[in-house]
């Protein structure tokens, strides 16, 4: 908080100088209370009009009087065609490395900021806000946003989120200053109930907050926009020059809270410059278009006036003779059975009316129809000159001369958005502070597991990279430390000596190992964690110095021009691809030269941003095959001879290994069969012992011994057996396996010797020595 001594005042400083400077009385809201009071009276002018403007736009209750005046609506008309032409979809955040950087952090922070942005403004519904924006812009010239943070603050965060709130035009206030860059303050309105003041500055001021103003507000309240509780009208004021953020309240004698910015932002003010349309030279105060051609509005409504009045003149009126009874009822007969427009009044002194022979006098009202015609071509032209003055061609409004060429209807479109390309850019540009405000707040506030959360990344941590970096090294170490096992083993040192083509061969397959272990650490070690993009994120400074952000156009793109442009982009890439492609076959290494080449060539489509990163993994790939080695056409024709020879050589083994299942396939099923046989002599035995033991006792138990002794002496005989066979199997695999591996071999032999045949054969002779 500031000191509670009051600065002290030199002699120089006027009466005025003190009631407008806060270092005066820090705790006195007396100064900001002027300040704001000066700022509502500069831009008061300005809010009398946005009054009537309001009305004549869309006042439900002056357009349902039917007394009113006979208007023609061009002003919501025209305020129509310019609002979608100005604002049609909303922004998509865009954040990349200013400078195309490809390194992987700024990569992977990019990525990340991108997508919470994304997510932050889905969650607050920019489309609606930017409506909301384009609609002021479009009417008064002016339109606001307002951002703040808001968190559950218990513990684990329950929600975080960034508010963007659109603000009324009297709910914002600066300081006075010529342009934006000049602005000291700004400060936004909130509205709040007694009980909504207490909770939020009872801790910081105590009882002051009731001295404020409650009122229900009965301009709200009359256009359907307030209730009828009692608010007052609470202002947060952000100061850049003294670096303080402070709320204050008229009637409140106190500052009810003040303390330093609670958001770290670029720009110091939770709000973007506003999004102007005209302005008044020397200031901020803004212009109304319509204000530029109001008096072609007066004269406007003023001739639909005459129009009208003039249209119920324009009636058939007619003069008759009162006497004469024949006559007379004809007349009356027809005057019952008349139309609307039509009347007839008889006279009764006809003489004195003119005595004309005629029956009926018609009155003339060629003279009104003529004036009427007079009246409609000139608010035409009026209508004309209101476009002219607004810019908006035929085109815009959905109007086309069918015998007017495509080029002057091109030309007309062409004409009508250039001149609202400043208001477009505007919006774009709001757009685009409202990303960097909104990121701002995400790296400041919000913290790592929610903007986990929110971009959904994959990126590791520190400790997962070095755990992986770990297990990669134990791998390597436990590799190596076998192979040294291997190499002081007598007998594998022995078979080294006897066969080094493969020794040879075995170590190079280990060094491929280390080799292969060793580019996945530094892989790894180059990976982004997620702790390092964090900390560049919440690092400002630097952020601002690599990452660029932009928006998507918020302009609904012409389908037939957007074609126009993808077709000329396809047929830039389809000129250029082809010579690219030749001279990166004749010289690899000028793939860099070629990769930068064809992003100036795709720099000014918008499809080419985004093709960036892919046009650098392409030059990598084509540096990556400049520095392999030239293929060995000689070498190839070996490895092919050589791929030939294995291949026989393996389809042999599964023709051997098939044959060798058939004949096992063979013993089972005998063995399968012999054991059946032997169960029916088991059934038949036993059946006849069961006929030969009715005769006595004694046969029973000598038959039943017998054919026990017989069973166990089978079952014996069978064992035995049993195991020869499998004893035999086993030889007969290991002999099997022997004379594949002989055979194999040998093939290698042969194949490699008629390789090296082939290879001399090819060879040209060597000349003889004269």
């Amino acid at each position: 908080m500031s000191d509670d001594n009051p600065k002290p005042v030199s002699a120089d400083e006027s009466v005025d100088d003190q009631d407008y400077n806060p270092t005066v009385e820090p705790k006195s809201a007396k100064a900001w209370l002027n300040l704001l009071q000066e700022s509502e009276d500069a831009f008061e002018q300005w809010n009398d009009h946005c009054d009537r403007i309001d009305k004549i736009y869309a006042n439900l209750e002056r357009l349902a009087n039917m007394t009113r005046d006979k208007e023609i609506q061009m002003f919501w008309a025209n305020a129509e065609v310019i609002k979608p032409s100005i604002y049609a979809k909303p922004p998509q955040p865009v954040v990349v490395p200013k400078f195309k950087d490809r390194r992987p952090v700024y990569q992977a922070a990019s990525e990340i900021a991108e997508r919470c942005t994304v997510v932050a403004f889905d969650i607050t519904r920019i489309d609606d806000l930017m409506k909301l924006v384009r609609d002021d812009v479009a009417l008064i010239s002016r339109g606001v946003i307002w951002a703040r943070y808001e968190s559950a603050g218990r513990g684990y965060y329950d929600h975080e989120k960034v508010c963007l709130e659109f603000k009324d035009r009297r709910d914002f206030l600066h300081s006075i200053s010529r342009n934006w860059e000049e602005v000291t303050w700004v400060a936004g309105a909130a509205y709040l109930t007694r009980s909504e003041a207490r909770k939020r500055f009872h801790k910081t001021s105590g009882n002051a907050y009731q001295d404020a103003e409650y009122r229900v507000n009965k301009e709200s309240k009359e256009v359907g926009g307030a209730d009828n509780r009692e608010r007052a009208k609470f202002w947060e004021i952000w100061s850049k020059k003294d670096d303080r953020v402070l709320w204050v309240a008229k009637g409140c004698e106190k500052i009810l809270d003040e303390d330093d910015p609670h958001l770290e932002l670029c720009n110091f003010f939770p709000c973007p410059k506003p999004a102007y349309g005209t302005v008044q030279r020397g200031s901020l105060i803004p212009v109304p278009d319509v204000l530029q051609y109001r008096d072609q509005l007066d004269e406007l409504n003023l001739l639909t006036g005459r129009i009208h009045a003039l249209s119920d003149a324009l009636e058939v009126k007619g003069f008759y003779p009162a006497g004469g009874a024949e006559l007379g009822d004809a007349i009356q007969a027809a005057i019952k059975a008349k139309t609307p427009g039509r009347l007839l009044v008889p006279i009764s002194n006809w003489a004195a009316f003119g005595g004309s022979k005629e029956v009926i006098i018609w009155m003339p009202i060629d003279m009104i129809a003529q004036t009427v015609t007079g009246l409609v071509a000139l608010r035409k032209q009026v209508i004309e000159d209101i476009y002219q003055i607004m810019g908006l061609s035929d085109i815009m409004r959905g109007a086309t001369d069918p015998q007017e060429t495509l080029g002057a209807q091109q030309l007309k479109t062409e004409y009508g958005s250039k001149r609202i390309k400043d208001k477009q850019q505007e919006l774009v540009r709001l757009a685009r502070d409202l990303v960097e405000i909104t990121l701002d707040i995400i790296t400041d506030k919000f913290s790592p597991v929610t903007i986990i959360e929110m971009s959904q990344t994959q990126l590791p941590t520190q400790a997962m990279v070095q755990k992986k970096m770990q297990e990669v090294a134990q791998q390597m170490q436990q590799q190596e430390m076998q192979m040294r096992q291997l190499m002081a083993n007598p007998q594998i040192q022995q078979l080294a000596q006897q066969n080094p083509e493969k020794a040879q061969e075995a170590m190079q397959q280990m060094q491929r190992t280390k080799e292969a272990g060793t580019q996945t650490i530094n892989q790894l070690k180059e990976k982004p964690t997620i702790q390092q993009v964090l900390k560049f994120l919440k690092d400002n400074r630097a952020k601002s110095f690599v990452l660029d952000i932009e928006t998507d156009s918020t302009i609904m793109a012409d389908e037939n021009a957007e074609k126009q442009r993808r077709t000329e982009f396809v047929s830039v890439l389809g000129g250029l691809l082809p010579q690219l492609a030749q001279m990166i076959t004749a010289e690899p290494k000028a793939a860099e030269f070629c990769g930068e080449l064809l992003k100036f060539a795709t720099a000014p489509f918008r499809a080419g941003r985004s093709l960036d990163g892919t046009i650098d993994e392409l030059v990598e790939q084509m540096k990556m095959k400049s520095s392999a080695p030239p293929p060995n056409p000689e070498a190839e024709k070996l490895k092919l001879l050589k791929d030939v020879e294995m291949a026989k050589i393996e389809q042999k083994k599964q023709s051997d290994a098939a044959e060798l299942k058939v004949k096992q396939d063979e013993l089972v099923q005998k063995d399968r069969q012999h054991q059946e046989t032997l169960a029916n002599d088991r059934r038949i035995a036993w059946a006849n012992a069961q006929i030969k033991l009715s005769d006595t006792e004694g046969k029973q138990q000598v038959q039943a011994a017998k054919v026990s002794e017989n069973r166990e002496a089978h079952q014996a005989h069978m064992l035995e057996k049993s195991q020869d066979m499998q004893l035999n199997q086993q030889k007969a695999d290991a002999a099997a396996k022997l004379a594949n591996q002989r055979s194999s071999e040998q093939a290698q032999r042969s194949a490699d010797q008629r390789a090296q045949q082939q290879l001399k054969m090819t060879q040209p002779p060597a000349p003889r020595r004269q």
